[in-house]
This record gives C-alpha cells, sequence and structure tokens, in this order.
C-alpha cells in the first residue's frame, strides 16, 4: 500500500475540524445552562418569573421594561443580546470584569465566573443574535418612571 501524505493531511485536518466544530455546541450549551442557572434570565427576560422561566429562548435576555426602583434611583435590564452581539469575546471579557451597574444588577456575580464560563455564555447569546430593543434609560430617584417597577423599601420591618 502506497502512503499518501497528502490525504493523511486532509484527513488530519477534517478530524480537526469536526473537533473543533464538535466543541462549539458544548460551550454553546454550557452557555445556555449557565445563563438559565444563574439567573440571567429572571430580570433580562421579559415575564420570564412570572411565567416560572416559561419563555421561549427567542426571547431570552432582550431586556425589559420592568423597572427595578430603590434608593439608586430606576433601573432596568439591559437587552443582552443587542449588547454582547456589538462586543468581540476580548471586549466581553474586559466588560464583565470591570462593570459596575447599580442595584439590583449583582455584578459582583459575574465578575467571580471564570474566564471560561464568561466565553460559554458570550458564545451561547451570539448564536440567539440581536433581538428587541434597548431597555428603558436609567431614571434618577425621586423622578417618575413610565411604566410598572418593583419597588424595593428601605423601611424597617
Amino acid at each position: 500500500m502506497k502512503f499518501n501524505s497528502s490525504l493523511l493531511v486532509a484527513m488530519m485536518l477534517a478530524g480537526a475540524s469536526i473537533a473543533a466544530t464538535a466543541a462549539e455546541p458544548v460551550q454553546v450549551q454550557r452557555g445556555r445552562y449557565l445563563v438559565r442557572v444563574s439567573g440571567c434570565n429572571d430580570c433580562h427576560t421579559p415575564g420570564y418569573i412570572q411565567s416560572n422561566g416559561q419563555v421561549d429562548e427567542k426571547v431570552w435576555l432582550t431586556g425589559d421594561a420592568l423597572g427595578w426602583k430603590g434608593p439608586w434611583g430606576t433601573t432596568y435590564a439591559t437587552n443582552l443580546r443587542v449588547l454582547l452581539n456589538g462586543m468581540s469575546e476580548p471586549q466581553w471579557l474586559t466588560h464583565a470584569r470591570t462593570m459596575q451597574p447599580r442595584p439590583p444588577m449583582p455584578w459582583f456575580n459575574v465578575r467571580a465566573m471564570n474566564d471560561e464560563d464568561l466565553k460559554a455564555i458570550y458564545a451561547f447569546v451570539k448564536t440567539l443574535g440581536p433581538a428587541g430593543s434597548a431597555a428603558p434609560a436609567y431614571v434618577p430617584p425621586g423622578k417618575d418612571v413610565p411604566g410598572p417597577a418593583v419597588v424595593f423599601s428601605m423601611g424597617s420591618n
């Protein structure tokens, strides 16, 4: 049997390509899992909590017009699909490591994630593609908000 080095190289390259393709869905699946169990959808997906998590994935992470009102003012959950689709993976990692948004966003939990988890979330969100529109802008304390809001009371009880 004659050894064909070109054929061997082609087979090795094809194998490497198949392995890379097989690894990508695992990363995306991991990202989906992390988004689900880390509570990202709780705020960043409209109606997620109210429907006990029964929201079609095509709506996931599109931000929400439900306000979160407290002493800091009123904040809104960002449309992560628009945000991440406008970033490269290195930009996302930098953002995740340096962001410090207003409450109730638990940014410290995002910072605690390792790079592999953050990359998996990025890969998953990128597969969803951009959708929806930007969330409403921050409203300073004491100002009226245009829609519904969850109010955090700092009273005693």
